[in-house]
């Protein structure tokens, strides 16, 4: 089966499945959108968004984590994994958005890559979600479903966001992405699907039989 068939299925498999497609991330402004998609580095949604909820109330903007310091952030959000490096992230990006940017998200791909701790991934979510821009975040899950669709040979996550990119139509990334995660959590999951059980695997391979090992990111 040729990739523009399967994008085509994929396509119409998830959105009959998410007709309507929920943000995994809690924030009230794109800052602490930002701050989010930077904490949810090797840390689930669920416990981000449990962490989040006592700190956005009272603390959303980068004037506040200023204010904070590094000390204070560190024990806001303990809970998250690698919590001491990401608060100096945070600290420190906090900072050069109020000296730099008036206390504004940058708006580009370069300077929010040039903030602490904010990779491509990170940058691309918040292009997409924040501002609308079109994007296609890939994260190491949707690498994998990516994989096991035979959308992309595997060896990287910039080699999958530009292998998605060239088989779905622009106009779809930003809800495709957050289409895909969502089914790799409930359908298609690492140790359970395995590339032979949901929907879009046996569409797009329907006579697979063995399971399928995904290379990682």
């Amino acid at each position: 089966m040729s990739n523009k068939k399967k994008s085509k299925n994929i396509l119409k498999i998830l959105n009959q499945t998410y007709p309507k497609v929920p943000i995994p991330l809690n924030y009230k402004n794109i800052f602490t959108l930002l701050i989010s998609v930077l904490l949810s580095a090797q840390c689930t949604d669920v416990n981000v968004n449990n962490v989040t909820k006592n700190i956005y109330p009272k603390y959303n903007h980068p004037k506040h984590f200023v204010k904070l310091g590094r000390k204070k952030i560190e024990k806001l959000i303990r809970r998250i994994g690698i919590f001491r490096v990401k608060a100096k992230s945070i600290f420190y990006l906090s900072k050069i958005l109020v000296k730099k940017y008036n206390g504004k998200v940058p708006r580009t791909y370069e300077e929010l890559e040039n903030l602490p701790g904010v990779g491509h991934k990170t940058a691309s979510v918040v292009m997409s979600q924040g501002f609308g821009y079109p994007a296609f975040p890939v994260d190491t899950h949707i690498h994998r479903l990516a994989q096991r669709w035979g959308l992309t040979n595997g060896k990287s996550v910039v080699q999958t966001e530009k292998d998605l990119k060239t088989v779905f139509p622009k106009k779809y990334w930003n809800r495709l992405h957050l289409q895909i995660i969502w089914y790799g959590r409930e359908y298609c999951k690492a140790r359970e699907c395995y590339g032979i059980a949901c929907k879009i695997c046996k569409s797009c391979y329907p006579n697979r039989k063995k399971p399928i090992k995904t290379k990682k990111a």
